[in-house]
């Protein structure tokens, strides 16, 4: 498992969007009981937290003691340092196992053993991410430069999952089809610039070249935004959802 977020941390808890409403909702109706859930390679808790308002105690895991520094403290939630491949607790724990734009970093068949050793025989377990956000045509086409012309080879090659959205990642549990969700929120251009910085391939970008590629692009970023002072952004929600 992978950890390329640690050395952003508090960026990445500023700036990365929060899956809607509609998303949980439709998980949870899918559930009989909301005793116990595990949210696996939790970063700052973005998903625990919502997990917290509706089960009486939440489990949230992630190898990164900087992310979970960042991590909202809540009574029913305790965080742990531990790979999504091996975890510190019994056997038929959970009645929901979630893990949210993180799948592809792991070790398939050791994280699957776990997810159904820790599962409850009636629990629900959903992988969850987003793909590339669209503002608008002429912001889009110089994300797109950022994103192949610039960062191509600089991106792990397990990102190439995110890219067919989640539809290629092995899946061996009894599916669900879920319906399409979308994130939908409002930016202003520091917050654009802020979200492209917590990219890790453009974090391997600076460590390569001791230089922020924004740099080539900043100019041509901000003339294609314009004198808006906000703008709406959308992502697309990835999900797979099992038993």
């Amino acid at each position: 498992m992978k950890d390329n977020f640690s050395t952003q941390s508090a960026d990445y808890a500023i700036y990365r969007p929060t899956y809607p409403q509609e998303l949980y909702d439709y998980l949870f109706a899918l559930l009989k009981n909301k005793e116990t859930a595990w949210d696996c390679a939790t970063g700052n808790g973005q998903v625990a937290r919502v997990l917290a308002q509706h089960f009486g105690a939440v489990y949230a895991t992630d190898i990164s003691e900087n992310q979970l520094k960042n991590a909202l403290q809540l009574p029913n939630i305790t965080y742990k340092v531990e790979p999504a491949e091996q975890i510190s607790v019994g056997n038929n724990s959970f009645d929901l196992i979630t893990v949210a734009q993180a799948i592809h970093w792991f070790n398939f068949e050791a994280f699957y053993a776990e997810v159904k050793r820790t599962l409850k025989p009636d629990g629900l377990f959903a992988v969850i991410g987003y793909g590339i956000m669209s503002i608008d045509k002429k912001i889009d086409k110089v994300i797109h430069k950022l994103y192949e012309d610039i960062l191509g080879k600089y991106w792990d090659s397990e990102r190439r999952y995110i890219e067919e959205g989640y539809k290629t990642i092995p899946f061996p549990f009894e599916e669900i089809i879920a319906p399409h969700f979308q994130i939908k929120t409002t930016w202003n251009f520091n917050q654009l610039i802020g979200y492209l910085n917590t990219w890790s391939s453009l974090q391997h970008y600076k460590k390569a070249n001791d230089r922020n590629p924004l740099e080539y692009l900043f100019t041509e970023l901000k003339e294609a935004w314009g004198d808006d002072a906000e703008k709406d952004v959308h992502f697309p929600v990835l999900l797979r959802v099992g038993r």
